[in-house]
């Protein structure tokens, strides 16, 4: 696995000959978040897995919604010549996913959805909502690592019992730096999924775990009516809300069944 940095975006990439896989993390995390579920996925897939604009060596994007982060992944997949993708989502970076796939969809060869976050249909100009806001406040007033502590066992079901997924949330969540973590926080506050979603024409698989109490399963219920038919939605029982990490194995075999399905290639 390749540690990289193109169109001003730090990645993590491991080539292969077959389908590009783009993986796009949630707003507490980054690229290392994806690695578990790498791991469990086919050792031929070409999968890419970003620091998002913000966060790790990624520059900032100019405006922060979710527009800028698509047209950024769109400057990324040109740097490595993919000209078409798969589209793979977690929480805030569903909003993203969704975003490319309403404005380039002939670049994108198939879309799932993990823990979506849906957005806040905040208008340009309007202040966020309180309980958006108070994630910049937290942040800026107890640093990265007390932030990190308050909330990460919130992300994982059972936290005491996977001491492992808990520290790599952790840790993940103690790095984000407060400028681009403020640009995400914007972001999910400016963004809309379920409209982006009925902009769609390609149906998408839509996946949370059955005990996420962060983007809880009535959002994946959302999501799923919003997307065309023939979309797909999966509850995954004894995760939470860091499903890739929880659930790696169950969410390898959702997505190579998925897009074989909806390709017609064999699993």
């Amino acid at each position: 696995m390749q540690r990289l940095t193109l169109a001003e975006t730090e990645l993590l990439h491991r080539p292969g000959n077959g389908p590009a896989l783009a993986m796009l993390h949630g707003i507490g995390s980054n690229a290392e978040s994806w690695v578990p579920l790498m791991q469990a996925l086919p050792a031929d897939w070409n999968l890419l897995a970003w620091w998002a604009p913000g966060y790790g060596a990624s520059a900032r994007v100019g405006t922060a919604v979710p527009a800028a982060y698509a047209a950024r992944l769109g400057a990324v997949l040109d740097a490595l010549g993919i000209t078409r993708a798969r589209l793979l989502g977690h929480s805030l970076g569903c909003l993203f996913a969704g975003a490319f796939a309403a404005a380039a969809p002939a670049r994108v060869a198939g879309l799932a959805f993990l823990s979506p976050a849906l957005g806040y249909r905040v208008p340009p100009g309007a202040p966020l909502p309180e309980k958006v806001a108070a994630r910049i406040d937290d942040l800026r007033a107890l640093g990265p690592a007390e932030f990190a502590a308050k909330r990460a066992a919130r992300l994982v079901f059972r936290p005491e019992e996977k001491p492992a997924v808990l520290a790599a949330v952790r840790g993940a969540m103690g790095a984000v730096n407060l400028p681009g973590y403020a640009d995400a926080v914007h972001a999910l506050g400016a963004g809309d999924l379920l409209a982006d979603a009925a902009r769609l024409a390609m149906p998408a698989l839509v996946a949370s775990g059955a005990e996420d109490v962060v983007t809880p399963p009535a959002n994946a219920q959302a999501l799923h009516a919003a997307l065309p038919a023939g979309s797909a939605l999966h509850l995954i029982p004894g995760a939470g809300h860091a499903l890739p990490q929880e659930s790696p194995a169950a969410v390898a075999a959702l997505l190579q069944h998925w897009f074989s399905a909806r390709e017609g290639t064999r699993p």
